[in-house]
């Protein structure tokens, strides 16, 4: 195992050849995993019919002219992949349309709804009163008849040592798991004056992107301002943009 301030890269590969990469901050290792029957077809879910499309702060004139050329502009994307959202417990139709939406706006994904999972019993830790991010990543990609699956709960999740974490990804590989859980927080803290559900859709989506860009193969970035930088609380989360520095698009594009 290589140990890197701010992540944990497993050299080990599991059962499908993914390379482990976590998003991590604090926490023990705890949990077992888990087995997953569930009715795997991909279906179109009628929440999406209210999709909202694109990224709203990224279209703002006066955001790319005080951002100058760090960013690559829209038109420059030609990366196209078939994800499926994969919901592990309830989840709130706006999370999944925000999900979808941010997936389309920045990788141009074709995006899919796959029927919902339940939450994995193996995974639950009373003492700790959290689930093992693990399983999660497992159950979306059983699940998923796509390229790659991204998995979407409220369950609060941890990983090995880590306190918690907002998200989990295998580097490079087919499934991912994103938690809304720790992103639920009232403000941002005073670096705006955002409703609370402004917030909360902001960090999702930033989430969003970060995973699905680990699964793309992206390493987390030195640009603060990069959706994949490395965010172990809110705040940082808040500070960073919602899409990906020139350096990772042009890796991914």
């Amino acid at each position: 195992v290589r140990i890197r301030i701010g992540y944990v890269l497993d050299q080990k590969p599991d059962r499908r050849g993914d390379v482990p990469f976590s998003d991590v901050d604090g926490g023990n290792i705890g949990a077992s995993g888990c087995q997953c029957r569930c009715d795997v077809r991909s279906v179109p879910d009628p929440h999406l019919q209210k999709l909202i499309v694109g990224c709203e702060h990224i279209e703002k004139s006066g955001w790319r002219a005080l951002h100058g050329e760090m960013f690559m502009p829209d038109g420059t994307k030609t990366c196209s992949m078939r994800v499926d959202l994969v919901p592990i417990g309830e989840i709130p139709p706006p999370v999944k349309r925000e999900a979808s939406a941010v997936l389309r706006s920045v990788y141009d994904a074709d995006v899919t709804i796959a029927p919902d999972q339940d939450l994995p019993a193996d995974a639950y830790d009373s003492g700790r009163d959290q689930y093992h991010a693990e399983p999660f990543i497992e159950i979306a990609a059983d699940v998923t008849r796509g390229e790659k699956a991204i998995g979407l709960t409220t369950a609060d999740l941890y990983y090995r040592r880590r306190n918690y974490v907002f998200g989990l990804a295998y580097l490079d590989g087919r499934s991912c798991v994103v938690s809304t859980n720790r992103l639920s927080t009232s403000s941002d803290g005073g670096f705006s004056r955002r409703s609370a559900e402004d917030v909360f859709t902001d960090r999702l989506r930033k989430e969003v992107i970060h995973e699905a860009g680990h699964m793309l193969g992206l390493d987390h970035c030195e640009n603060n301002r990069c959706a994949m930088s490395f965010s172990p609380t809110v705040q940082e989360v808040d500070r960073k943009e919602e899409t990906l520095c020139g350096s990772c698009q042009r890796e991914v594009f």
